[in-house]
């Protein structure tokens, strides 16, 4: 038996093994959404064979709108920390491309390390800052760490797009008497479009998914995201977990949406801002 005879049937069950590893929690989740609480403990692999809405009623209808409230703050916060990550990242990568100082070259391997540092290292010191500057339990306060922390990674995919602009456009537009600021939004910045999807969904994700920044700096008595609600969903008296699968697959919809929409932008970004400089 050749080579080639053998590994063709391994590589095809290789694939299909990694996509139900991948496949499977989805399913899950989909399928349990639709049950009635007694048949997920009884069937919880099964396809819904009793189809129900009652989950998602239950959740968009509880009382207290723990999932419309969280809905509205993960929005809130997510759309501040998206526009404000992907516009300040664009603008240090441009100052690191165009600068060529030390100063430049140290802020870059600054930006390097960073991405190197789990989050939950500096959670602690974050939270002695906001606390020092009277942010903690704030959207604001959570929109600002959310910006710190993705700022490394767009500046870093934004130099890579910034490198491969000739700088004689730059140039010429100074000449006609733009400024800096107008060169780099009327100039660089719509050139910058496929980095700029690939940030935002990054971004966005890494925002709308996150749950221990959130329960820290928004605390019990600020309100609560999507994910935080998810976690309130369940309590020690409590185990409806239909309804904690119908949240999920509800605070799905609106990331799902977002990156549908910005989906042919993304892997453009990807491979330009590898390849690129």
């Amino acid at each position: 038996m050749t080579t080639r005879t053998w590994t063709g049937p391994v590589r095809a069950l290789t694939a299909l093994t990694v996509t139900a590893v991948f496949i499977l929690p989805v399913y899950l989740v989909l399928a349990n959404t639709f049950k009635p609480g007694t048949e997920i403990f009884a069937h919880p692999g099964t396809l819904p064979l009793h189809p129900t809405l009652d989950n998602i009623r239950n959740v968009t209808g509880r009382a207290d709108h723990l999932f419309w409230a969280g809905l509205l703050n993960s929005v809130q916060v997510t759309a501040l920390s998206v526009i404000l990550s992907t516009v300040l990242s664009a603008m240090l990568a441009h100052y690191l491309v165009r600068t060529k100082t030390r100063g430049a070259r140290l802020i870059a391997v600054l930006i390097l390390a960073g991405l190197m540092i789990p989050s939950a290292v500096t959670l602690q010191p974050i939270t002695e800052v906001l606390g020092q500057l009277h942010l903690m339990g704030t959207v604001l306060g959570l929109v600002l760490v959310n910006v710190a922390a993705n700022l490394p990674f767009g500046a870093l995919l934004f130099m890579g797009f910034i490198k491969n602009i000739p700088l004689d456009l730059e140039e010429a537009a100074a000449l006609d008497g733009a400024g800096p600021l107008r060169t780099f939004w009327s100039i660089v910045f719509p050139l910058l479009r496929p980095a700029a999807a690939s940030v935002l969904i990054f971004t966005a994700v890494s925002v709308w998914n996150d749950f221990i920044t959130p329960l820290i700096v928004l605390g019990p008595a600020n309100g609560s995201t999507v994910t935080v609600g998810m976690y309130r969903q369940i309590s020690e008296h409590v185990s409806d977990f239909g309804a904690v699968f119908a949240f999920m697959v509800l605070s799905t919809i609106p990331i799902l949406i977002l990156f549908l929409f910005f989906q042919r932008y993304f892997v453009k970004g990807l491979l330009g801002g590898a390849t690129k400089g």
